[in-house]
């Protein structure tokens, strides 16, 4: 096998993930008058009017709670607040300020040291999309019939949703016409929307539901013009299961890392998991155990190389899934111990907007949509954010929280403690899910160097000793800690 090569940068970074129709409204943009009030409940097709200018008003935030790269959902020209339905891939939504905004919002971020990463939503178009409106328009006659599968009868049902579309949609929605990937000039349109948009100076691509385009080689060749145009380009795929097929170091350098998700929510949150907001997730009740999580993490780390490790896109919640403190019914101590995992393990920790001052918000996904908050600061769990600024921190000071080699030590019914280790330094990190204190007796003669010594960097174990090679720990009920052990002398 050829050498794996992921990019550097996206091992170090911490990610925000924006939905931008709810995250921040500029008032410097002139908007339509139809817009739904920012504070109102969100509706399923009503827009709120988010837009890039807002984002970029709110950078100073986002670089203060640590954020470093952005992973925007889609911008391009659309008729659906989600912009999933994509009309002009070429063409930023007017609605989110147009390119000049964009081009703007990519300077700034540029002269922070911010990352930019884009959705690619290249299985599907839009019915606006224009060769597919000319289909509709000119039925068999249209010059662009084979960008698309229709079944033979124009006109297409493209709007009543009581009979079958009469093409292949995702999902068999109508709104959503497949594209025909194996038509080379619908491949090639594709594959130039891809280093369009690396040209432009984005950091790389999240892809939409990769897996649904089955033509061969695919994503071999949108890997190599991608890179072609910048090496140093993120590709990470939107994967819910194993994805070793994807990760071999020809297609995608990591992919939205939801074995990850569906174990820290068994373990952290366990029995408080409320199973109806977790349809689309992997939850056995009461959820996993310290042994049974760090079974999961074992398998899940054997699963790809550890270039791609520590590429991966690792999350708690997205805008496809419940958020976290939802599903956690609740309980902020969940959140934190969740945080805490997702801070510590290889790969790139990805924030959903909010999530960081407490939003919550259920299925169906309007509710996990919500707009966030900025005049209602009676709402914003400040507690929490700092929180959230200390363990980011955390992970910006100690490399080998980003890219040390991971290694259990120990694990129980409530408890499970790791080593991160690199370059002569060992920091363990040890968490308590019970709802009382936990003693933890954590080996450390399989470390590098055997420590004498260990000094708290987070958290606050109750009790803390060496003796015989094991560290000996009383942790808090529903806590976690990371601890520097480097200190120390060559085993035996």
């Amino acid at each position: 096998m050829a050498e794996i090569i992921t990019p550097d940068w996206v091992k170090h970074a911490v990610f925000y993930q924006i939905f931008p129709d709810r995250f921040a409204r500029s008032t410097r943009l002139t908007k339509p008058s139809n817009l739904e009030p920012w504070d109102s409940d969100p509706t399923k097709y009503g827009y709120k009017g988010g837009d890039l200018l807002g984002v970029m008003e709110r950078l100073d935030y986002l670089q203060e709670l640590g954020i470093t790269a952005l992973y925007f959902n889609p911008i391009f020209q659309s008729a659906s607040n989600h912009r999933y339905h994509t009309h002009d891939y070429f063409r930023i939504d007017p609605l989110l300020g147009g390119d000049k905004v964009f081009d703007a919002l990519l300077t700034e971020c540029k002269a922070r040291g911010m990352r930019v990463v884009l959705d690619g939503v290249f299985n599907h178009a839009s019915r606006g999309f224009f060769q597919f409106n000319d289909v509709l328009e000119n039925g068999a006659a249209s010059p662009w019939l084979d960008w698309f599968f229709f079944e033979g009868v124009h006109p297409a049902n493209a709007y009543d949703r009581t009979r079958p579309p009469g093409y292949k949609a995702w999902f068999n929605l109508h709104a959503l016409p497949k594209f025909n990937t194996d038509n080379p000039q619908v491949r090639e349109f594709l594959m130039q929307v891809g280093e369009h948009w690396i040209r432009r100076g984005i950091d790389g691509w999240r892809l939409d539901v990769p897996s649904e385009i089955k033509t061969e080689g695919f994503w071999q060749e949108f890997r190599q013009r991608i890179k072609a145009v910048n090496p140093d380009a993120y590709i990470v795929g939107e994967i819910w299961e194993d994805a070793s097929e994807w990760l071999r170091g020809d297609q995608f350098d990591g992919v939205m890392n939801y074995l990850f998700t569906q174990a820290v929510i068994g373990f952290s949150a366990g029995p408080r998991v409320r199973t109806e907001m977790v349809d689309n997730l992997e939850y056995r009740p009461p959820g996993l155990t310290g042994e049974g999580y760090a079974d999961r993490i074992d398998r899940l780390l054997k699963l790809y190389p550890w270039p791609v490790q520590l590429t991966q896109l690792n999350l708690l919640d997205s805008h496809d899934t419940a958020r976290f403190l939802t599903i956690a019914g609740s309980d902020e101590g969940s959140l934190r111990l969740a945080t805490l995992l997702m801070l510590t393990f290889p790969g790139a920790p990805c924030i959903y907007y909010g999530d960081e001052i407490g939003m919550t918000g259920g299925r169906p996904d309007r509710w996990v949509r919500k707009t966030f908050p900025w005049d209602r600061p009676a709402e914003w769990n400040t507690d929490l954010l700092d929180f959230y600024k200390q363990v980011i921190a955390l992970r910006h000071a100690h490399p080998a929280l980003r890219t040390g080699m991971y290694q259990r030590l120990c694990a129980e019914r409530d408890t499970y403690a790791f080593a991160r280790t690199l370059g002569g330094i060992s920091l363990i990190v040890a968490v308590n899910v019970a709802d009382v204190p936990r003693a933890v007796e954590v080996p450390l003669a399989g470390l590098d160097t055997v420590p004498s010594s260990a000094v708290p960097l987070f958290g606050a174990p109750e009790t803390m000793a060496i003796s015989d090679h094991v560290l000996g720990l009383t942790l808090p009920a529903r806590s976690g800690v990371v601890l520097d052990v480097s200190p120390g002398l060559p085993p035996g």
